[in-house]
């Protein structure tokens, strides 16, 4: 039997081979990982929807595939479920808008009758299921372009319709919103002709982080607010806690203190925890706290999510994050560890550098940016000088939402936070 590419999420239809973990001449099971599959920023282990002995692989690594495609053969096939099937059936398309665009494969709109044929034409024939179906999602069948004998609208006909009216609105909404004066034709240059160059081909998360960088950049008036913090207390705390941290299993970095700190000053300034809702026009102020935590890959960058940071120790925090960064690095982090994220932390300081400019993580409305903690001379309340460790902090966020005001005073208490966390969260 062939294995098959299945469907594996609802806006999931294709992605490319990372790797192939059989050969021909393995013996399977079903449900064993077969490939691994990168959508997007993720990548997925693939099953093997039956068990047997592997014969034929049919893809190879950096192909790209869609579902349906097959995957191998297996000789000796059991207990395996069949072949993912090529498109849903009509009456599940007609119920579930997120797969309607599978069962129709023609783009064009002849089957969208115009509007001054509207309500007050003639009804055309239909089962009684086909006009159950229309009268519950408030379709007049006068306006849907029938295809059985005699123009009898069947159930395919008002998926179509649908799926025609979704691609409609949403080419509207994409007329109306799109910037004027910002779309680009791609420039082609032979940068040979001015000396000695090596090209290579841009991989698919390169591909989509460039496609979002670009999208957040343009759509987001983005201000950045600057400042510094003293990490002398933090310090201190690490270097009384940090044995008894390891002997737990956990590396105590500032990166968990920044987030306790960071989520304070959330609760204090709930905008920078929200996003707008474009379509709606309303801000959604979010009361949960997941953190997305910027990670340097080879492969580029990944935003796995550190969800409920509220609700988390300081311990529980660094374990999740040295299990977050070593899934991140090899490639391990799946769609849904980097979605839901209500705040982006982007930090530099292990590499060096002091302040910079984050994009915005849309649909978040901040991001925070941290640099590398250096010795500098500080004056003291006391009118002292004396070294002490400071850490370049920046914020950006959305001007649209957040005003410079609101920015300075929310970047105030954070580095109040950070200079004055309180013990009581590092004792274990």
């Amino acid at each position: 039997m062939d294995v098959r590419l299945p469907k594996i999420g609802d806006s999931a239809d294709s992605g490319t081979v990372v790797s192939i973990l059989v050969k021909p001449g393995d013996v399977i099971t079903a449900g064993q990982t077969v490939i691994e599959l990168e959508q997007e920023k993720a990548v997925a282990p693939i099953p093997s929807s039956a068990a047997g002995t592997v014969g034929e692989i049919r893809v190879r690594e950096g192909e790209k595939i869609s579902v349906g495609t097959v995957i191998l053969t297996l000789t000796g096939a059991t207990g395996g479920s069949a072949p993912a099937p090529a498109a849903a059936p009509a009456a599940a398309a007609a119920s579930r808008p997120a797969r309607r665009a599978q069962v129709v494969q023609d783009d064009d709109d002849d089957d969208v009758l115009p509007a001054d044929e509207g309500d007050g034409g003639p009804t055309p024939a239909a089962s009684p299921y086909v006009r159950k179906v229309a009268r519950e999602l408030g379709i007049p069948l006068s306006r849907v372009a029938g295809s059985g004998n005699g123009g009898r609208v069947v159930i395919t006909d008002l998926a179509r319709h649908i799926a025609r009216l979704e691609r409609a609105v949403a080419r509207a909404g994409r007329y109306a919103e799109e910037p004027k004066g910002l779309s680009f034709a791609p420039v082609s240059t032979d940068f040979s002709v001015f000396g000695p160059v090596v090209s290579e081909p841009l991989t698919e998360l390169r591909k989509v982080i460039a496609s979002r960088m670009v999208e957040n950049s343009v759509s987001l008036p983005h201000v950045t607010q600057f400042d510094d913090a003293d990490l002398s207390r933090i310090e201190a705390l690490r270097k009384q806690y940090k044995a008894a941290y390891e002997k737990a299993g956990a590396r105590l970095t500032p990166t968990p203190f920044i987030i306790k700190a960071l989520v304070s000053a959330l609760k204090k300034h709930p905008r920078f925890n929200s996003s707008v809702n474009e379509v709606a026009q309303t801000l959604v102020l979010k009361q949960y706290y997941h953190i997305g935590i910027a990670v340097d890959t080879d492969a580029g960058l990944l935003v796995p999510v550190l969800k409920d940071a509220d609700k988390k120790s300081l311990l529980q925090i660094a374990q999740e994050l040295t299990a977050i960064a070593e899934k991140a690095r090899d490639r391990k982090v799946g769609a849904e560890d980097m979605k839901g994220g209500t705040f982006t932390i982007s930090n530099q300081g292990a590499i060096g550098g002091g302040h910079f400019t984050p994009i915005i993580n849309k649909p978040e409305s901040a991001i925070l940016g941290i640099g590398k903690t250096q010795q500098k001379p500080v004056v003291t309340a006391e009118g002292k000088i004396e070294a002490r460790p400071m850490m370049p902090i920046t914020v950006s966020y959305d001007h649209r939402i957040i005003d410079g005001g609101s920015a300075a005073r929310f970047t105030v208490d954070l580095v109040k936070a950070l200079q004055e966390f309180p013990e009581s969260e590092v004792k274990l």
